[in-house]
């Protein structure tokens, strides 16, 4: 998340990175070369490492940016189900790739657990009113769900579309 203490054009900079860090972590994986990253962000390798001098840090600061856009509120016009479904898309697109942050990261950090519970916050009301509105099976967690979506977002797919056509099925299955 940048900093908004930084000035304009290092804030801009650091956003870079992060978005290039993205990129690059999702294509390479936890090995990924920081040089690399700084070619795509425009910067020089300097510029990387002054603001992020460990890889950990990157890794920080690229999942609490990939957890920002996950949590950004839902477009208002969603039907309780619609907003459910939109939603758990959105969890598995950031579940994909996050073979690499699992290498890199330790799982019981501050940044993590609430990261964990935000996630939590909204995952369980969009559950709730799937069972108020008869769309969700009564006995389906919040829980349940995102670990499903989990294996669906970090599974190997060898046909395009294929993660598409295993997320309808699972939304599918969680109807009565």
């Amino acid at each position: 998340m940048p900093d908004r203490t930084l000035r304009a054009d290092a804030r801009r900079n650091t956003e870079r990175i992060v978005e290039a860090a993205t990129a690059v972590f999702g294509e390479d994986g936890a090995g990924a070369s920081f040089e690399e990253i700084a070619r795509r962000a425009g910067v020089g390798s300097a510029t990387l490492y002054r603001r992020f001098p460990t890889r950990s840090a990157l890794f920080e600061a690229v999942y609490e940016e990939q957890v920002q856009q996950l949590v950004a509120s839902l477009p208002e016009n969603l039907t309780p189900q619609g907003a459910l479904e939109e939603w758990f898309r959105r969890f598995v697109r950031f579940i994909t790739g996050k073979r690499a942050f699992a290498e890199e990261m330790a799982h019981d950090t501050e940044l993590v657990r609430e990261a964990r519970a935000r996630i939590y916050a909204i995952a369980d009301p969009l559950v709730h009113a799937g069972h108020e509105g008869g769309f969700v099976q009564p006995d389906i967690t919040a829980d349940d769900v995102l670990r499903m979506f989990s294996g669906v977002g970090l599974a190997d797919y060898p046909r395009a579309g294929q993660r598409d056509r295993v997320i309808e099925i699972c939304l599918r299955g969680l109807r009565p």
